[in-house]
């Protein structure tokens, strides 16, 4: 204890003159460097760089020197209190360098262990794992919008039930109910594998099941009635006053009735003209199987479309590249062929994502099988046990299906209402 309270050996003449706000301010670097002291130890140490306060003092026979701050972001007045507590410290048997510096090793580790760090580690992870891209930049901008600038910075340990809904209750009031909902399950699974990687005990989202409101499924907008859809195809025929490779874009997604991200990412070197085939990288596709790539058929409609939009966009790895405008991207917006539709009038009628409804609904009506068709539109089978045995392709009835899909277009499109296609090559 002597040692410990035995500080920084002062002359009689720094003992009888306190420093005063006026020196410090008019203190300038010399040749040198040198300090200018106070009283118990504080002193102000002046060189070229700046003005920085310092103490000196013994813990365990041992002679140190603690940091106390930069002058003028440390004033006289704040350097004293500062010095004081230090003291007090070595009062109690405690080191005041030792402190800090578990204090910033403490805080260092809280920072690791927020939220938005184990938020981000467990996004990083699932799309090395599992996500496709937009999946993943999707949720991450959520994430960054409405979850980390409430509770990011908190300890993930630390989260209560109740912050978490308080969050959500803003997002729900915004009046985007499924976001809310949404973020529920996404926070849910941030929590449980801060679980599983020690960094939490609980997981506070599955305490808030039946508290937040559940919005009604809408269902994209799409036609699935022959007639209307005829109609609909006859409109795009005429809608000629449209960008030509957007109006490719449209086609090529109706006849191939896959995900916006995945036909507005396809690239020239998918296309196997030979096997009259598209090879969508399994990344891109959104159940993210572990076969390298999902193939679609392409029709004879289909790849005369492709020969014309060679002839446009050839010059590009992309079928589909931006063209002028804004943001970053390399290939044509999500909301770029959408928007197309709305000024044809069909805004709530008929959208991108509901080509796959329509498809669907009127295939069905010809008698294909269930099992070719939610291959072709690559649903994931909900039964676990059914799943494990459903990996057959069903290529030979999807090519023939896929061809009797752009014939059925054709039909419609010229007002046919019956039309009986055969089931097999």
């Amino acid at each position: 204890m002597r040692d410990c309270q035995k500080s920084h050996t002062v002359t009689r003449k720094e003992r009888a003159v306190a420093l005063t706000d006026t020196a410090v301010k008019k203190a300038k670097p010399g040749d040198k460097p040198y300090k200018m002291a106070d009283e118990k130890g504080l002193y102000l140490l002046v060189n070229q760089a700046g003005k920085y306060w310092r103490m000196d003092y013994r813990f365990l026979g041992k002679r140190k020197t603690l940091a106390l701050g930069v002058y003028s972001d440390v004033s006289l007045a704040r350097a004293r209190q500062k010095r004081d507590d230090a003291r007090a410290m070595l009062a109690d048997g405690t080191d005041p360098g030792e402190q800090r510096k578990e204090t910033k090793r403490a805080n260092q580790a809280a920072q690791a262990n927020s939220f938005e760090a184990v938020a981000r580690e467990w996004h990083a992870m699932k799309l090395k794992r599992k996500w496709t891209q937009s999946t993943a930049d999707k949720t991450m901008a959520q994430l960054e919008a409405y979850v980390f600038p409430e509770m990011g910075h908190l300890p993930i340990a630390s989260v209560k039930a109740s912050q978490l809904l308080a969050m959500l209750r803003k997002v729900e009031n915004r009046g985007i109910a499924y976001t809310a909902v949404r973020l529920r399950e996404v926070c849910g699974q941030i929590f449980r594998y801060g679980v599983a990687t020690g960094r939490a005990e609980d997981n506070p989202a599955a305490h808030l099941l039946g508290a937040l409101h559940k919005p009604e499924v809408n269902h994209r907008p799409a036609i699935t009635d022959r007639r209307g859809f005829g109609a609909f195809l006859r409109d795009l025929r005429e809608a000629t006053g449209y960008d030509a490779v957007t109006r490719h874009a449209a086609y090529f997604a109706l006849l191939t009735f896959v995900r916006a991200q995945e036909f507005r990412y396809a690239k020239w070197e998918e296309i196997d003209w030979q096997a009259k085939e598209w090879k969508v990288p399994a990344k891109r596709m959104k159940t993210g199987k572990a076969l390298p790539a999902h193939t679609v058929p392409l029709s004879q409609q289909a790849l005369a479309l492709l020969t014309e939009l060679k002839n446009l966009t050839g010059h590009s790895p992309y079928l589909f590249p931006k063209v002028k405008g804004y943001g970053d991207a390399e290939v044509i917006s999500e909301n770029t062929v959408g928007k197309m539709l709305n000024k044809m009038g069909y805004q709530g009628r008929q959208c991108v994502h509901g080509f796959r409804a329509s498809a669907r609904s009127i295939l069905s009506e010809q008698g294909w099988s269930r099992e070719a068709m939610e291959r072709q539109l690559d649903h994931k089978e909900t039964d676990s046990t059914v799943a494990a045995y459903a990996r057959s392709e069903h290529l030979p009835e999807r090519r023939n299906m896929m061809q009797a899909w752009a014939d059925t277009c054709d039909a419609l499109e010229t007002g046919a209402e019956i039309i009986l296609l055969p089931r097999t090559a």
